[in-house]
């Protein structure tokens, strides 16, 4: 894994990942909305790394230029063997449930976005026959709560999305990655209280890293949260309404 493209890479946990490929020297091809916060990722990697690193501001509502990213990336790299698939948001629900206009563009960006570019990072690695592609979803798409539907229905769409592609692309020997991660603490989430169960961006980076690199297909970030997914996504639904997760 030598030329890996990630998207969202300005993210605490993209930025975390992108970090571990540098540590290799793998050559990095950088996507993300701010070019600024993009040159703050670099400078920090380059601080510890010495690696080649390329930029690119792009945002993900761009669906046109979502096929020519990965061939340009490509050209760029001369080559691309991993793409990670990083953006996302967190949407404040009662605001966006009362508003069909907010409700459209969380939609937009956390399913529409991202399967779009995951379909296009796999034309890419069918026409050549290889290729690793990892895109973040999260537990919060395994089962509807009435604290977060909206996110999650987005993000079980993305992982009913990928478990077709990941079908799909096997025959092309192109590997699928579905990253399920739980709580972690990073910008998106500052609002939010904290608990034992949040996790550190650096241990979730680590965890891609390491799944990328061996073809995992289906990975919880910590791994814990199979277990207590297994057991919301079990639990009966006349008690799961009254538990008000």
């Amino acid at each position: 894994m030598k030329k890996i493209l990630i998207f969202g890479a300005a993210s605490a946990i993209a930025g975390e990942t992108a970090k571990r490929f540098a540590a290799e020297k793998a050559d990095l091809y950088l996507v993300d909305l701010s070019l600024s916060r993009l040159e703050a990722t670099k400078d920090d990697i380059l601080a510890r790394f010495e690696t080649n690193i390329h930029l690119k501001e792009m945002n993900a509502l761009e669906y046109e230029n979502h096929d020519k990213l990965f061939e340009e990336a490509a050209e760029t790299l001369g080559g691309l063997d991993a793409v990670l698939i990083a953006h996302g948001t967190l949407p404040d629900q009662d605001k966006a449930l009362y508003e069909p206009k907010t409700m459209e563009k969380e939609l937009n960006i956390n399913y529409l976005s991202v399967v779009s570019l995951a379909q296009a990072a796999a034309n890419f690695f069918e026409k050549q026959k290889s290729g690793r592609l990892a895109v973040i979803s999260s537990v919060a798409g395994d089962r509807g709560r009435q604290s977060n539907y909206l996110y999650g229905s987005a993000k079980g769409g993305v992982t009913t999305f990928l478990q077709g592609l990941r079908n799909r692309m096997d025959q092309y020997g192109v590997k699928v990655i579905t990253i399920k991660p739980g709580l972690v603490d990073t910008p998106m989430t500052a609002h939010l209280p904290k608990n034992p169960l949040f996790s550190k961006p650096e241990d979730i980076g680590k965890i891609i890293y390491n799944a990328i690199k061996k073809g995992k297909e289906i990975v919880y970030a910590p791994g814990f949260w199979r277990f207590v997914m297994l057991g919301i996504i079990h639990t009966p639904e006349a008690i799961f309404k009254k538990l008000k997760l």
